[in-house]
């Protein structure tokens, strides 16, 4: 069973979640905000993925550019920048979806798909 990973009122997290449930894919609900990814998830889920890391931000929200981190992100190093996203689940990109083998980050209906049917 995969893990589904969202902020509900994220019209993008709706859309991932409805495209689960209408394809019967099995998942395990997490609101990110309810219940914040840990260092170590983040660590393990960003190693996963393949994205760099600035990827793993959800660069679109209020807190990310309320704290200026298109700027100061560059100065950071991948610890620092590991336990900044730790402390906030609003500052992670959404919907993630982790699998055994995989960590998707954002919602992309042929991505999900491809790595849904392997």
């Amino acid at each position: 069973m995969v893990k589904f990973i969202c902020y509900p009122k994220c019209t993008t997290c709706q859309k991932a979640r409805k495209w689960l449930d209408d394809n019967k894919i099995e998942y395990e609900f997490r609101d990110i905000k309810l219940d914040n990814p840990t260092l170590d998830e983040l660590t393990e889920w960003y190693k996963k993925s393949g994205l760099p890391l600035k990827k793993i931000f959800n660069t679109s929200g209020l807190l990310y550019k309320s704290l200026d981190l298109k700027n100061k992100l560059l100065a950071m190093s991948e610890n620092e920048t590991l336990k900044l996203l730790a402390s906030d689940g609003m500052l992670v990109k959404r919907p993630l979806l982790i699998g055994d083998s995989f960590v998707l980050v954002g919602f992309k209906e042929a991505e999900w798909g491809a790595a849904l049917s392997k």
